[in-house]
């Protein structure tokens, strides 16, 4: 065996056990039957379902729930795509689910959060956990009732210690991030008086904003999501009583208001965003902007202007929310999507650092209330530490098409 193959071959040995070691961790699903009685279920009618690896230690009565992500359905359609997928029905959420980053057991992966008890609750729903419609048309089988669902985990989690929380961090990715804002106030008054609960969104901090054709299409698309769903009288009443509840599905009018503290983490260039809000499909006809969304290199110098411009659009978005000393966000400027799942950009030692801080070490100290953090990184392509996305153009990469 030559010198090259065997240098080789430990690489590979390597590169393998870091991978077995950060993914090695697989929970069973835990369905909440008792659901289904007051119904609580997903779009097909199947009881919710999260997976729980239990706290231990010093963690064993910290609570950290992590609402899964996956885009919304806005009409009919679009929600029969996704009745017979694990983002419709727990019938097809895997039995076993890999816990990494935030989710992680191993202190030298997740040094604040590895011994809590950790719960990555499936989304079922496409809604953000907001939908209530008692009525079932018997024709699609279709059940919009994601506010259930969330109460019905959060009840049974409670059951099983979580009443006894002396920690508790509400958060997410994407949909999920977006859940985690709108849910906030709510899922703190479940939790024990002297509980120290805060919330956390990853890439869910979506904004108000009109694509390249100048149309406003993702505030038509949550339009008809929150009216599909009836999502109106579960979004927050103090946004509701102002403006119209679609408005109210976007968190740059609703975080404000959250009184229990937030931290956000999103890209300024966030991927999805560019892709789903700036240059969907609908208004990108002849594919100008295909490669750009697939790789921020392949963007030519007037579409990186456009999206210097979003990025703008969503610090104004942002610093809307004012001041806060409680309110803490880590703003990158990578092309990415969800950073807190994955171990690369969660916390190792080339994950992406502002301040000369990851992921995890700023929100655990934010949390901790060791250290604030309010962090906003220069724009693209000053940060070298990003780990910018790219997709391949043969797979289905985008959440929702609108």
């Amino acid at each position: 065996m030559s010198n090259g193959t065997v240098q080789q071959w430990i690489y590979s040995f390597v590169t393998l056990s870091i991978v077995f070691r950060t993914e090695g961790l697989f929970v069973n699903i835990t369905y909440v039957l008792s659901g289904v009685a007051k119904g609580a279920v997903c779009l097909d009618g199947s009881p919710p379902a999260y997976h729980h690896d239990k706290g231990f230690g010093t963690g064993v009565n910290s609570w950290l729930i992590q609402m899964e992500g996956g885009g919304w359905c806005n009409n009919i359609s679009t929600c029969l795509s996704r009745k017979n997928t694990r983002l419709g029905s727990s019938k097809q959420m895997v039995e076993n689910l890999a816990f990494s980053g935030i989710l992680s057991n191993l202190p030298q992966f997740n040094p604040d959060f590895y011994n809590w008890n950790r719960v990555k609750v499936g989304y079922c729903d496409g809604s953000s956990f907001t939908g209530d419609v008692q009525a079932v048309n018997p024709i699609t089988n279709l059940h919009f009732r994601g506010a259930r669902v969330f109460l019905a985990v959060m009840e049974d989690l409670l059951a099983k210690g979580m009443k006894n929380a002396e920690n508790a961090i509400l958060s997410g990715c994407s949909a999920g991030g977006l859940t985690s804002i709108l849910h906030c106030d709510s899922f703190k008054a479940l939790l024990p008086m002297g509980a120290k609960v805060k919330c956390f969104s990853d890439a869910g901090y979506f904004i108000d904003a009109k694509d390249i054709s100048g149309a406003p299409h993702i505030e038509e698309y949550f339009r008809d999501v929150v009216s599909l769903h009836g999502s109106a009288k579960n979004l927050p009443p103090v946004c509701t009583s102002r403006l119209k509840p679609d408005l109210c599905f976007f968190p740059q009018n609703v975080a404000q208001h959250v009184r229990t503290p937030l931290f956000l983490v999103n890209a300024a260039y966030d991927s999805w965003q560019i892709k789903n809000i700036l240059a969907p499909g609908v208004a990108d006809p002849y594919g100008f902007w295909l490669n750009c969304k697939l790789d921020i290199l392949k963007c030519s110098s007037r579409q990186l202007q456009i999206m210097h411009g979003y990025r703008l659009l969503f610090l104004r978005a942002l610093n809307a929310l004012g001041p806060s000393s409680s309110r803490g966000y880590f703003i990158n400027s990578c092309f990415a999507h969800c950073q807190t799942e994955v171990q690369e950009t969660w916390y190792r030692a080339d994950s992406p650092k502002l301040a000369n801080k990851t992921i995890a070490k700023a929100l655990g100290d934010w949390f901790y209330d060791k250290n604030p953090f309010q962090k906003i990184d220069c724009p693209y392509p000053c940060d070298k530490t990003c780990h910018n996305r790219g997709f391949d153009p043969n797979v289905h990469t985008f959440d929702i098409d609108i």
